[in-house]
């Protein structure tokens, strides 16, 4: 009696039910992580990101059932969403996002697009190695130690280098009025020292032969900035070798615009 009189008091339900939602979110953890160590039905870093990914989503959800089960104490909360058109439309409007970020990051865990540790590009500006992989973001770690957090629902691009294999993309922006000619000219010599001096960062195939060279792409893109024209060369490297590899490339790059003399554009800001 004295116990049935003790659980129907409301701390005492809040407490009984806290401890259930984190046995179950245990239990549920527990179960996909022997799934998974009994099965080979992935690969490794396969299953690392959908267990990294149920952590997140049995967190999220068992911290929603505890706060409705709690507020439902105090509220009623159908009268008060459906109640008040105020709240329901900021609801509605909060959501939307939401919603947007959960269905956008379900998509490219399915369709396979991202697993942690890939190394990815986002909207042509953010690039780094994926640290993170919640329900709502992804959490991308740069090469200069800063970790930037992105929501599925604003990503519009993204550039996933293939395990084992990262293309080298650099270029130089040169003035508009530098003579095409020239510039391919000098663009080549990169293309060829690179390759010359760089080789083993290369990917190759089994015979030893590299899969890409480093080679010019010619001019592309037109008019960046309003100040001049893009000139790219890449190369296909290993996945260890990226960074160390595109260092090297620019390099080259800004010694041969200085050697050669090349027009760079000139600021649009320039003082008078």
């Amino acid at each position: 009696m004295f116990f049935l009189e003790l659980f129907q008091q409301l701390p005492v339900k809040i407490l009984t039910v806290a401890l259930l939602i984190i046995f179950t979110v245990y239990l549920i953890r527990k179960s996909i992580k022997l799934f998974f160590d009994k099965t080979s039905l992935l690969d490794e870093k396969r299953e690392e990101t959908l267990m990294h990914f149920a952590r997140q989503v049995t967190k999220v959800l068992g911290l929603l059932f505890f706060f409705l089960y709690v507020l439902s104490h105090f509220f009623n909360l159908a009268k008060l969403v459906t109640g008040s058109v105020v709240v329901a439309g900021a609801l509605a409007l909060i959501l939307q996002h939401i919603i947007r970020d959960y269905i956008m990051g379900l998509t490219y865990l399915f369709e396979r697009q991202i697993h942690l540790g890939d190394y990815v590009i986002i909207n042509g500006n953010r690039q780094g190695k994926i640290e993170e992989i919640s329900m709502r973001h992804l959490k991308i770690r740069q090469y200069d130690g800063y970790l930037n957090t992105v929501a599925y629902g604003s990503i519009m691009e993204l550039q996933n280098g293939n395990r084992g294999r990262r293309r080298v993309n650099e270029s130089l922006v040169l003035n508009y009025k530098q003579n095409p000619d020239e510039a391919f000219e000098v663009m080549e010599e990169v293309a060829q020292t690179c390759n010359e001096k760089y080789g083993e960062y290369l990917l190759k195939d089994e015979n030893g032969v590299p899969v890409e060279s480093f080679k010019f792409n010619e001019i592309t893109e037109l008019n960046v900035g309003f100040s001049g024209h893009r000139y790219s060369l890449s190369g296909l490297v290993k996945e260890a070798d990226y960074v160390e590899a595109g260092k090297k490339v620019r390099y080259e790059l800004a010694m041969a615009a200085y050697k050669k003399d090349l027009m760079m554009p000139e600021s649009l800001n320039t003082s008078h």
